[in-house]
């Protein structure tokens, strides 16, 4: 390799283990371990779910936080908090007020509601500086079609004798109308939300079928919550289908239906933020990661995104230096918990952490340690003649 090498290290969290900034951290020692001289610059990213916040605060210099205490998805007070820009953005993360993990072991696929966000949302409002928000949509605890949100917003959602139906995706099985004369306008620049998945909102690709699972729903609980947000998007109109829409348990599609908000891919939306795609364009190489590395990490996952970026940045910078575009790319290492498929080519050389470690539980019981192994054991290596995935 060469003497001095700009090396910039871009990874998602480590699910259950460690957060972006973290592993961004560990890579960037084990790195500097065995080759000090390089300049390295940490860029942690994120694809719109747990830990996008963090991201955000990490990346963007002069952000705030702001704490606010909102209604749990299990109607449990919760702490949690929003993220101030400086340009005028907030960053509302979903999972702050409405995650999975606040249920701890207490699934409840029809009761869970997404009236934390709403509450988060609300606070953002309130801000007069606010005049943009990015939502986060991972890590959603309900299948509600964001009505809890809405609800928080002043939309009401109501059963055929008038009144107002309670929270929870189970409950729009009685939906009969929706007012949302009372609704808060969005900001003046309106509302982003960032997504990880395509999922349209309904079917056997939509919320309750493909997510329902996870948050405890039986076959039945799909069945019936599916129908309920076929009954939704029949009164609230929309675009149901469109890629997106079903993330969040719906949340992607209430949030655009009755507020206007964007669906956008959350890791290019993030990476922009960071300021990686200046990064990359002067970067030697580029180190990514994320937990388990496998099919779908090349469908907008942060590891696909840092890919994606890194062939247009290599590209752009050989037609700068009049090199034409054969052969450019910015080269990638990766490093991942567990390999569930082989990296594409542009992969310089990967290392799987659990086959450093011996195994997945010795890998989770001390993951900073075997991150850093793998970034000194990658910068030791002759890597201009290293295969893909070794």
């Amino acid at each position: 390799m060469a003497d001095q090498l700009r090396v910039v290290i871009a990874p998602d969290s480590f699910k259950g283990s460690l957060a972006a900034d973290q592993v961004a951290d560990a890579l960037a020692d084990g790195w500097l371990s065995a080759r000090p001289d390089d300049h390295v610059v940490r860029l942690p990213v994120a694809d719109g779910g747990e830990g996008t916040l963090d991201v955000f605060a990490t990346a963007v210099p002069g952000a705030r936080r702001h704490p606010v205490t909102v209604l749990g998805p299990g109607g449990r007070p919760v702490d949690a908090e929003w993220l101030a820009l400086p340009d005028g953005t907030a960053v509302v993360e979903l999972a702050r007020g409405s995650g999975l993990p606040l249920l701890g072991h207490r699934r409840d696929p029809l009761g869970a509601h997404t009236v934390g966000l709403g509450q988060l949302l609300a606070a953002a409002l309130d801000d007069p500086a606010t005049r943009q928000i990015i939502v986060t949509l991972g890590g959603s605890a309900s299948t509600d079609g964001a009505t809890g949100a809405l609800a928080a917003l002043g939309a009401r959602f109501l059963d055929d004798g008038g009144a107002e139906l309670p929270p929870g995706g189970g409950a729009l099985a009685r939906l009969a109308a929706v007012d949302l004369t009372g609704l808060r306008p969005p900001p003046p620049r309106g509302v982003l939300c960032l997504t990880d998945v395509d999922a349209p909102l309904c079917g056997p690709r939509g919320a309750a079928a493909v997510f329902g699972p996870q948050k405890g729903a039986g076959a039945d609980e799909i069945t019936l919550l599916d129908g309920a947000l076929r009954r939704l998007a029949a009164l609230l109109g929309g675009d149901p289908g469109a890629a997106g829409a079903g993330a969040a348990g719906g949340a992607g599609y209430g949030l655009a239906a009755a507020w206007g908000a964007r669906l956008v891919p959350g890791a290019a939306t993030v990476a922009e933020h960071a300021g990686l795609p200046a990064a990359l364009a002067e970067a030697d190489l580029v180190i990514t990661g994320e937990g388990r590395f496998d099919a779908t990490s090349l469908a907008g996952k942060v590891v696909g995104g840092v890919l994606g970026m890194a062939a247009v940045a290599g590209v752009a910078g050989a037609a700068a230096a009049g090199a034409g575009a054969a052969g450019a790319g910015v080269p990638v290492l990766l490093v991942a918990g567990q390999l569930g498929a082989r990296p594409p080519a542009q992969v310089r050389a990967s290392v799987a952490l659990a086959d450093l470690a011996g195994g997945v539980p010795a890998a989770l019981a001390d993951p900073r340690r075997w991150l850093t192994a793998a970034a000194a054991r990658l910068a030791s290596g002759d890597l201009r003649g290293a295969p893909p995935g070794e």
